[in-house]
C-alpha cells in the first residue's frame, strides 16, 4: 500500500507540474526576441559660423568654422567658448564672434521624447575685420525642435524685437530674404525663421545670414560665408519593444470550403497539430518543438509511475 500511494502521488505531481512548466517555457519564448528601444537625438547651438576670410598680405583664405554653445543628446557636452582665434587677423589676437546677455542651448532625450532649444538675448555678432561695427544685433531670438514617438515632429523659430544689420535697422519678411547693403562695407542677406520637418526629424533656425563684406581693416580684405543664429534639430526615438519581422508578411491561404457531408464530427487535437496553418494560428513559434518534447517527457514519467503502482499492487 505505501509503495502504491507513493507511485500514485508521483504520477499526480508529474501531471500537475506539466502545465506549469509548459506555461513558464511559453512565457520565456514570448519575451525572447525583445528589441531594445533606440533613443532619439537632439542638438542645439546659439551660433554657427562657416566663413572664409581673405587676408590682405596672403593669397589664401583662412576658414573660420565655429559652433558656439553647441550641445547634443544623448551624451551632450556643453561648450561655452564665444571666441575663435584667426591667425593673421588683428595681430593674432582672438576674434570675438558673439557678445550676448543670454546665450543658452539645451538638448535632451528622455524616453519617447527628444528636444532641442536655443535662445539668444541682446546679442551682437561680429566678423573678422569689423571689430566695432556689428554684423547683426538682435533683441531676442529663439528656436525649438520637438520629436515625440508616435507624433509628427514640430519645429518653430522666433525673432522678437529690433534687428540691426551693419548699423541699419531692418524689417524682416517671413518666408522671404531681406538684403542689406552698405557702401564700402558689404552686403548681408537674411532669411527669417527657417523650419523643416519630416515624419522622423525636425529642424529650425531663427536667423540665417549670408555674408559678403570687404572691411579692409585689421589685415582683412574680404569675409564671405554664412552665420546661423539659434539652431536646433531632433530625431524621433524608436520605441519598438519587439523585433519587427524581417520581411513582408506572407498572405494566408484562403480556407478551403468544407465538402458537404451528413456526418459532421468535431475536430480533434491531433488534427490541429498536423495542420501547419492551424498551428501558426494557435501561436506556434520556434520554441514549439521544445514545448511538445517537454510535454511528452512529462506524460512518459506519469505513465511510468502508473505502471510501478500497478506492479506494486499485484
Amino acid at each position: 500500500m505505501p509503495a502504491r500511494r507513493s507511485a500514485a502521488g508521483a504520477a499526480a505531481l508529474a501531471l500537475a507540474a506539466g502545465p506549469v512548466l509548459l506555461l513558464s517555457a511559453g512565457s520565456a519564448a514570448a519575451t525572447d526576441g525583445g528589441h531594445p528601444s533606440t533613443p532619439g537625438k537632439a542638438n542645439a547651438s546659439v551660433l554657427r559660423a562657416g566663413l572664409d576670410v581673405s587676408l590682405l598680405n596672403r593669397t589664401v583664405q583662412v576658414p573660420v568654422r565655429a559652433s558656439l554653445n553647441e550641445v547634443r543628446a544623448p551624451r551632450s557636452a556643453e561648450r561655452t567658448a564665444l571666441t575663435v582665434k584667426v591667425d593673421g587677423v588683428d595681430k593674432g589676437r582672438p576674434v570675438s564672434l558673439l557678445r550676448a546677455d543670454v546665450a543658452t542651448a539645451k538638448a535632451t532625450t528622455e524616453g519617447d521624447r527628444a528636444e532641442g532649444r536655443a535662445e539668444l538675448a541682446h546679442a551682437r555678432v561680429h566678423v573678422p575685420g569689423l571689430p566695432l561695427l556689428s554684423l547683426i544685433e538682435v533683441e531676442k531670438v529663439t528656436s525649438k525642435s520637438v520629436c515625440v514617438a508616435g507624433a509628427r515632429p514640430t519645429a518653430e523659430a522666433n525673432v522678437l524685437g529690433r534687428v540691426t544689420v551693419l548699423g541699419k535697422r531692418v524689417t524682416l519678411t517671413a518666408g522671404g530674404v531681406t538684403k542689406v547693403a552698405v557702401p564700402g562695407v558689404g552686403e548681408v542677406a537674411l532669411t527669417l525663421s527657417r523650419t523643416h520637418t519630416t515624419s522622423l526629424t525636425a529642424a529650425a533656425a531663427a536667423l540665417e545670414l549670408k555674408v559678403s563684406v570687404n572691411p579692409l581693416k585689421l589685415n582683412v580684405a574680404e569675409v564671405e560665408g554664412q552665420v546661423t543664429l539659434a539652431e536646433t534639430g531632433c530625431t524621433v526615438p524608436d520605441v519598438r519593444t519587439m523585433a519587427a519581422p524581417s520581411g513582408p508578411a506572407e498572405p494566408r491561404p484562403a480556407p478551403a470550403k468544407p465538402a458537404a457531408q451528413t456526418d459532421v464530427r468535431p475536430q480533434t487535437a491531433g488534427a490541429v497539430a498536423a495542420d501547419p496553418v492551424n498551428l501558426a494560428e494557435t501561436g506556434g513559434s520556434s520554441s514549439t518543438p521544445y514545448l511538445v518534447g517537454g510535454g511528452a517527457a512529462l506524460l512518459a514519467a506519469g505513465a511510468a509511475a502508473v505502471v510501478v503502482a500497478r506492479r506494486s499492487r499485484a
